[in-house]
């Protein structure tokens, strides 16, 4: 991790020789609690069944991107926990990107992603990032609807956890609910005995928090009563009043945070307390007070972070170190350090299908982007959470917070802020667990890409400190054949290896006889860098699930969202039908004669996809099977593995039929059959009874295969997955030709790693819809230093 900030010591004591409890617990937090935290950004908020969820991670170790981690695991899950699909995602300097292919038969209902590093794993999982996605089908019985329930509680919290008799005291009033907050709310504070005359009053600063000052008097009871604009009520007990203990003030200025101790009743005074400051988990700053004396302040300055925005905990300890008091705030709350992007040159229009391009300096400091470029629709509604709000506030909370990105907005109220922190509770270590010498079990080390352990087996028996040689084919590439040296248990490790495309790996007794028989050969190969299971509960959202009845009335983007999803498919069906008219009148050659030999009544459709595996070499050798096989080698087919880590073949986001020899069956059958044996392989979209299907016809009568290479043995050889490779996002422009009726896209261009080149300026380029008047465009950025750049903009 980077150092962002540096440790201010303040004494006045004399040296002690021994270390004391505290600073042993500073030494335990220094060396034991680096964590890393992550935020998800997907280019829209809900999607449609079919639509693709584009995402972008960044991995945070504190507020600098994370060098601990290069594999994130993203899973997403329905609203039962059940797993639906996941991705590998390789991390570069704490980023990383991918997609989500949403089925065209998913219910509709509220869908979460799940994001973590294996490093993650060793501390509590409610860190661990789970974004809620509805997700709306119109031919589902149930429809999404927000929950009119408004049920909520609340607490409230007193500056630095103490209530002293006599010391005007700061209060947060924060409401909490497992649906919807109410829009306002008001309270009053009164004393139980005289409940007819209120003390003080408050207001809501927004849905989540208010504050109000009262000063207490010894023996008397208070209470705050909160009414919300619906008229509900409720009444909340503040704590017991103390009459001896220590009080501790904040204030956070562009200058720096200052702080200010009172103590009452107590019997050295302030006399060898001591203050600490953290951040991230790391010693920030520190003092100690060597005199008798009942009050002390200070200003503690914003050098401590060098300058940067982000959470300092203040803890209070007494003579014998034990924890007094402590304190979130926000370091320079009015002085957001964020950059914003240098355009140099921009072509922006509102004519339907138009090109458009913006261009950022090629001599700027930042030179990676993160650009999302939407359809806005001038409704100027705010956020409810972004980079800002994901790095320095609900990264490190796992408590609910309404719309987070209000704290960091242009107008953000930082009294609002102030009173949240106060609210809140540092959760990522326990003083008190800190002091007593406790350290996290580290289960999951840091480590740099993926590991494999391989197994080879020889006759049943493993080879034990032996000498093997493993090929080594990745993709398309050439093996290459590598010696290893089994360890005392039999296993070869094949450490820290980067790659999105199939690794098939083979073992050979020997490097003399490599051409030897491989029937006694066996090799099996086992991640070592795996995903976690979901424990936890997944959090409550807004949204409920009622029957649908009558006509089903969808949010207008989700209208258009599958009016997209139509337009596709028409280009794709129009592509096809070009590719047949070309085809007429040409002489009929083999792959026809095979079609009509092995083809039978409605699988004879002329909208399909043919691979002849009689007449043509397909090189398919170094495929596992015909399913890995097939994989981007037919327009508009997907494959997901399932449970079994076989592929499925999806055509337009929906699983595909599968056929043997025109008899239905399943993956798991077509996986096992050798490819050798395979003559002709059929995608056949939208075709009458059939629909959408892969049909797979085998070998008959004298026929050959035309692959001339020799295919491995199965038995020598494994197939490892690695990192998924992100999809590509094209830039296209639908014609008037294209006989699209309306081109309704929401996500006009996406580009989670737009990049300068020498000194070529990055251009965001993109084509307009046929109704958007305005652009939304998002830039993120970070230089070499973590320095952000945030900028969103509205292009017109």
């Amino acid at each position: 991790m980077k150092n962002i900030f540096c440790v201010l010591l303040i004494s006045m004591v004399q040296p002690i020789w021994a270390q004391s409890k505290l600073e042993k617990a500073l030494t335990n937090l220094e060396n034991n609690y680096e964590q890393e935290k992550v935020y998800l950004l997907t280019d829209k908020p809900q999607y449609a069944a079919g639509d693709k969820i584009w995402f972008k991670s960044f991995v945070f170790d504190g507020y600098n991107r994370s060098t601990l981690s290069t594999t994130l695991f993203v899973e997403l899950y329905n609203s039962d926990k059940k797993l639906i699909d996941w991705k590998t995602i390789l991390l570069t300097n704490g980023e990383g990107s991918g997609d989500f292919q949403l089925k065209e038969d998913l219910s509709e209902q509220v869908y979460f992603v799940r994001a973590y590093t294996p490093y993650m794993t060793n501390f509590n999982e409610d860190f661990q990032i789970v974004k809620a996605l509805p997700v709306y089908n119109p031919n589902s019985t149930q429809s999404l609807a927000i929950s009119k329930s408004s049920d909520w509680s609340a607490k409230v919290s007193p500056e630095g956890g103490t209530f002293l008799n006599g010391i005007a005291a700061k209060f947060a009033v924060r409401l909490s609910s497992e649906a919807s907050l109410p829009e306002s709310w008001t309270g009053k504070i009164i004393e139980i005995q005289n409940p007819n005359t209120p003390i003080t009053t408050f207001k809501s600063f927004d849905k989540n928090v208010a504050s109000f000052t009262i000063i207490p008097a010894s023996g008397k009871k208070y209470q705050a009563i909160i009414q919300d604009n619906t008229g509900k009520s409720k009444t909340i007990d503040l704590p017991p009043v103390a009459d001896s203990g220590l009080h501790l003030e904040v204030n956070s200025s562009k200058e720096g945070i200052k702080y200010t101790l009172k103590g009452a009743n107590l019997k050295q005074q302030l006399q060898n307390y001591k203050i600490v400051g953290t951040i991230n988990n790391h010693l920030a700053y520190k003092a100690n007070i060597n005199q008798l004396t009942n009050e002390v302040s200070s200003l503690i300055p914003t050098k401590i972070s060098n300058g940067a925005n982000g959470i300092l905990q203040l803890a209070i300890f007494d003579e014998q170190d034990n924890l007094v008091a402590k304190r979130l705030c926000f370091i320079k709350p009015n002085n957001l350090k964020i950059e914003k992007a240098e355009i140099i040159a921009q072509s922006i229009k509102q004519t339907p299908r138009s090109f458009n391009s913006i261009d950022l300096s090629p001599e700027s400091y930042f030179k990676n982007y993160t650009v999302l470029v939407s359809e806005d629709d001038g409704s100027n509604n705010p956020e409810e959470e972004n980079i800002l709000s994901g790095l320095w506030l609900t990264g490190d909370f796992t408590s609910s917070i309404d719309h987070p990105a209000q704290y960091f907005s242009k107008n953000a109220n930082s009294e609002a802020l102030d009173a949240l922190l106060i609210s809140e509770n540092w959760k990522r270590f326990d003083w008190n667990t800190v002091l007593s010498g406790y350290t996290p079990t580290i289960k999951a080390n840091s480590q740099k890409y993926l590991s494999y352990r391989i197994k080879p087996i020889k006759n049943n028996a493993l080879m034990i400190n032996s000498n093997v040689i493993l090929g080594l084919k990745l993709g398309k590439n050439e093996s290459s054949i590598t010696p290893f040296k089994t360890d005392q248990n039999g296993y070869v490790y094949l450490d820290n290896l980067n790659f999105d495309e199939p690794l098939e790996v083979s073992l050979f007794a020997n490097s003399e006889n490599k051409e030897s028989s491989t029937d006694n050969l066996f090799v099996t190969a086992e991640p070592l860098v795996n995903p976690t299971p979901f424990k936890g509960n997944l959090p409550s959202t807004k949204y409920t699930l009622v029957k649908t009845s009558g006509t089903k009335t969808l949010p207008p983007t989700i209208s258009r969202a599958i009016n997209t999803q139509k337009n596709y498919k028409k280009l794709e069906s129009e592509d096809i039908q070009i590719q047949e008219v070309a085809l007429v009148g040409k002489k009929k050659d083999p792959k026809e004669d095979l079609d009509k030999q092995l083809s039978s009544g409605m699988f004879s459709s002329v909208n399909s996809t043919i691979f002849d595996f009689v007449n043509e070499d397909q090189h398919a050798a170094g495929s596992t099977n015909i399913l890995d096989w097939l994989q981007g080698r037919a327009a508009g087919v997907t494959f997901q593995r399932n449970n079994t880590g076989v592929n499925v073949p999806y055509i337009r986001g929906q699983q595909a039929k599968l056929y043997l020899d025109e008899v239905p069956t399943d993956p798991t059958m077509i996986s096992s059959l050798p490819i050798s044996n395979i003559a002709m392989v059929k995608i056949i979209k939208a075709s009458g009874l059939i629909g959408d299907a892969v049909a797979i016809y085998t070998m008959k009568g004298n026929m050959k295969s035309k692959n001339t290479e020799k295919e491995a043995k199965k038995n020598n050889s494994s197939i490892i997955k690695g990192y998924d490779k992100p999809s590509e996002f094209l830039i296209e422009m639908l014609d008037d030709d294209a006989k699209i009726e309306k081109d309704t896209r929401e996500t006009l261009y996406w580009n989670p790693n737009l990049f300068d080149s020498d000194y070529v300026p990055p251009r965001i380029k993109f084509f307009n819809n046929d109704s958007a008047k305005q652009y939304k465009v998002l830039i993120i950025s970070f230089d070499e230093d973590d320095n952000l750049l945030y900028d969103q903009q509205i292009f017109k």
